[in-house]
């Protein structure tokens, strides 16, 4: 059975995987799209070194709950244990940035009805001022849309999307990787919404190199998977039958990870009613992101770890001090002289 990041992709198991995702012999047919695509990751993890630091904050109560209405003396923001002065401070109305991140595999495209087009409750759900920008990968990634505030036009490059129905490569851990390039010189709160199977063929030095680029970035992954579906086949011997199901088990513990790293939160849904209602939710992550940022103490060029925590002595009705749930990133690569 697989574990951790990496599947290896000659496996008998993780071509079943990959032809699972195909479903029928006669759509192994090639989708390719006209425009360039840019040119793939080196898979070196590029050093993120800051002058100030920005925290993304999301904050719910023990029910789920989005708790609105906090101010900069709520939040606590600790640096390797010590607490920091807080510099600056935007509320959730602040818009931001959300670049949706689609797996142009069969996955996605068998699923369109149920999940792209359910991703509308998403854009509908953003704030006016959230800039939409749309990318697909394969091997690579390509840019559909930039970034725009118009949801129909987002809406309808989603709709436009080519898919690649064959036995391609699907390069999730360099392709995000790109994506990051892209992304770092966009100032304020960023969030990639990542719609895919978790299936990666990638090089192994990808997996380590975007990991350490997850924990000491400043972007939000949400990942939405697109495989649970397509999980009720039984074809083949018991073995086989099993041991896909693993693989399977081993994309979600991917697209788990990528979220956990990045204070995201990741998706299964299994039906369209259940892709609706995580679009819905994603929408209202993306709306109740309070911004944070500090001054890093430290100009040693280290990987500091961040932590936040919440001043709101507040009761639930039971009388038990209430519980919350924050979601930030984990680190921060310190500057250096």
């Amino acid at each position: 059975m697989t574990s951790g990041w990496i599947s290896n992709p000659n496996r008998p198991a993780f071509r079943r995987l990959r032809a699972a995702l195909c479903v029928a012999p006669f759509l192994l047919l090639v989708t390719i799209g006209n425009a360039q695509e840019p040119p793939a990751s080196t898979g070196h993890a590029i050093q993120v070194k800051v002058a100030r630091v920005n925290v993304g904050v999301v904050v719910t109560d023990a029910k789920g709950k989005f708790v609105e209405g906090l101010g900069r003396g709520a939040f606590h923001v600790f640096d390797d244990g010590v607490e920091q002065p807080i510099t600056e401070f935007a509320s959730i109305e602040e818009p931001g940035q959300v670049l949706l991140l689609v797996e142009a595999g069969p996955a996605a495209y068998f699923l369109q009805d149920a999940n792209l087009l359910a991703a509308n409750t998403m854009l509908n759900g953003l704030s006016p001022g959230d800039r939409v920008a749309i990318v697909r990968y394969t091997d690579t990634p390509l840019a559909v849309l930039g970034f725009t505030p118009d949801k129909r036009a987002a809406q309808m490059a989603l709709d436009a999307i080519q898919f690649n129905l064959g036995f391609g490569e699907l390069n999730l851990f360099s392709s995000l990787s790109t994506v990051f390039d892209w992304l770092a010189q966009i100032p304020g709160k960023k969030t990639v919404v990542l719609i895919a199977s978790g299936v990666d063929t990638s090089p192994a030095s990808a997996a380590a190199a975007l990991q350490s680029r997850l924990q000491i970035g400043d972007v939000r992954v949400l990942c939405v998977s697109t495989s649970g579906p397509l999980r009720n086949g039984k074809h083949g011997s018991k073995a086989k039958v099993v041991e896909t199901q693993a693989e399977f088990a081993a994309a979600d513990r991917r697209l788990q990870s990528i979220a956990d790293a990045t204070g995201g939160r990741a998706y299964f849904p299994m039906n369209a009613k259940a892709f609706e209602e995580t679009y819905r939710e994603v929408a209202q992550i993306i709306r109740h992101e309070y911004s944070l940022a500090f001054a890093p103490p430290l100009a040693d060029g280290a990987v500091h770890q961040i932590d936040v925590k919440l001043n709101l002595p507040g009761r639930s009705g039971n009388g038990k001090v209430a519980a919350y749930r924050i979601d930030h990133r984990k680190a921060y690569q310190a500057p250096k002289d």
